[in-house]
């Protein structure tokens, strides 16, 4: 009796086992389209033995937990790679607008980027019309639609100067906008985590790593924070701690346990974050992609731009207005690319052609449109190197360059990120294969189990109600 009784127990626990296997394989195929989902395994294990009259017996089958498949060195390289994919996108977008403000058409298939001969719209055409209304005027000095035409061009030339530094500055400002919202969310996903770190320990104080769901999500918001600042996890249980590293690579806890450890900031130069406050030294993430392109190759945009004023408006006064004596082409103290401008009360009618104030003199306007073709050195107390064509060019073409830069960047990185992710796929990914054949495996496995299921209940009714009944 007692065998049969133990039997029957035996199918029973097996039947709830292979039940659990079923459920667990069921839940990994209601997830194969999630990418924050880890398989899940059904960890199966004997219940222990007794001892009986008949020896030793086993007290059956028992699934003893889920098992989470996850590896957690391929999450953090999955995680720096995320950093490092998000803050070169961050760069490439920035130069992207960048480009589209100057109005420049940029040529990425040579070597060096190179302003586009077919840009019309640009500093650089206007800089071309701009010398070449001079040599016009130079041929015909008193002609009054050619001293018309010369003021024109040169307002064009100002305002787009003056536009490119504008549409540069505001891509500065849309970037420390787009920083301040990233800071809101990394403090957001900072207190997310250390709520989920508070669950997990709470779930897992008798059966530890059984919180398989509130992992996955855990692990959902790292990668989102990775993709604004770098971030590794660390420790186990109520341990865990969410890890940056300060400007000299020292290690900066933001989350410790259920804990955030003082916000992140930004103060329009530098991130701070932990208690106390230190400077993040960020190595990657959309934050560091748009600090670095801010302060970068769009700085030095602006400073070219800048430095171009300052040498377009000291050479035209230079020769326009030798000594000072008279009245300037360009505002003298318009000398940066936001304030430049012509000078006031210049007009068709005063614009001077020649020094010696004669109908036919062309000396003045001769040696500005000759201007063209000089060659500056700073070396030599200028303000630029070449001739103003020339600089605007190697300036376009350096931001042409960090654009190929970062369009490289983010090709690579998206290749590495993938090939990490697929690495870890082949462990915590879904297999529809596999787990299609271990769900056959467990039904077949329930179905054996409740045919000795009903077999053993057979024999004891024929025990208990038939035996000796003639």
């Amino acid at each position: 009796m007692s065998g049969l009784f133990s039997t029957l127990n035996s199918s029973i626990q097996a039947l709830n086992a292979q039940s659990r296997g079923i459920e667990i394989a069921g839940k990994n195929l209601a997830n194969v389209n999630n990418p924050n989902y880890a398989r899940q395994r059904v960890l199966f294990g004997d219940r222990g033995t007794v001892i009986t009259p008949n020896g030793a017996e086993s007290m059956g089958l028992v699934a003893l937990g889920v098992e989470q498949l996850r590896d957690s060195l391929l999450d953090r390289q999955v995680m720096r790679e995320i950093s490092s994919k998000t803050s070169s996108e961050s760069e490439q977008a920035a130069y992207q607008r960048a480009q589209a403000g100057l109005g420049e058409t940029i040529d990425r298939t040579q070597s060096a980027a190179t302003t586009g001969a077919a840009s019309n719209t640009g500093v650089a055409a206007a800089l071309d019309d701009f010398f070449n209304a001079f040599q016009s005027l130079a041929a015909s000095p008193t002609d009054d639609g050619e001293r018309q035409s010369m003021l024109q061009k040169a307002t064009i030339l100002v305002d787009r100067v003056k536009l490119a530094d504008q549409s540069v500055g505001q891509v500065q400002s849309d970037l420390n906008a787009e920083i301040g919202t990233d800071v809101d969310e990394v403090n957001n996903l900072l207190s997310s985590l250390a709520t989920l770190n508070s669950e997990i320990v709470r779930v897992e104080i008798t059966a530890p790593g059984s919180a398989v769901d509130l992992r996955d999500q855990r692990q959902a918001r790292l990668e989102k924070l990775a993709a604004k600042i770098p971030v590794e996890l660390r420790g186990t249980g109520n341990q865990v701690q969410v890890i940056t590293k300060d400007a000299s690579g020292t290690d900066v806890v933001l989350v410790n346990g259920a804990n955030v450890q003082g916000a992140v900031n930004f103060d329009g130069t530098q991130l701070t974050g932990g208690s106390p406050a230190a400077t993040l030294g960020l190595a990657g993430g959309s934050i560091q992609g748009a600090l670095g392109a801010r302060d970068g190759a769009l700085q030095t945009l602006r400073n070219d731009l800048n430095s171009l004023a300052r040498q377009l408006v000291t050479s035209v006064n230079g020769i326009y207005n030798p000594g000072g004596t008279s009245s300037d082409f360009f505002t003298a103290t318009g000398t940066t690319a936001a304030t430049v401008g012509l000078a006031t009360g210049l007009t068709a009618l005063n614009l001077k052609t020649g020094a010696s104030g004669n109908a036919g003199d062309n000396s003045v306007v001769q040696a500005l449109a000759d201007l063209a073709n000089h060659k500056f050195a700073v070396a030599n107390g200028d303000n630029i190197d070449g001739t103003a064509s020339g600089f605007f060019s190697q300036t376009v073409s350096r931001l042409g360059q960090a654009l190929a830069g970062a369009n490289a960047r983010v090709e690579d990185q998206s290749n590495i990120e993938q090939l990490v992710r697929s690495q870890r796929d082949a462990v915590s990914g879904v297999s529809l294969d596999e787990e299609m054949g271990d769900l056959m495996k467990y039904q077949r496995a329930f179905q054996a189990s409740s045919r000795v299921f009903n077999i053993v209940d057979d024999l004891l009714d024929t025990v208990v109600n038939r035996l000796g009944v003639g």
